[in-house]
């Protein structure tokens, strides 16, 4: 029998990734976590995680984003911030 698909929400500019979709229906700590923050703060996970230039440091970034969420941050530590978007929050 077929599950249906968990529907994990994204960000405002970043697709959510496969890899960190996945982290987070795993985790369900993290996964609360990450559907109660906003659509911005989910944008700056992913684009932190996006940004990431070797696999072992995305993978890290991956494990990190399911931790802070566990620790109720809502925001990527020492993360400036997407650059992709507008600054005017669109």
């Amino acid at each position: 029998m077929a599950t249906k698909a968990q529907r994990v929400p994204g960000g405002v500019v970043h697709k959510l990734p496969r890899d960190l979709r996945q982290a987070l229906i795993g985790n369900e700590v993290a996964m609360d976590a990450w559907k109660d923050i906003t659509p911005l703060a989910r944008n700056e996970f992913i684009c932190w995680v996006e940004d990431a230039k070797k696999p072992e440091t995305r993978e890290r970034r991956i494990r990190r984003t399911q931790e802070e969420l566990e620790d109720g941050m809502r925001r990527p530590c020492c993360w400036p911030g997407c650059s992709h978007r507008e600054r005017n929050g669109k």
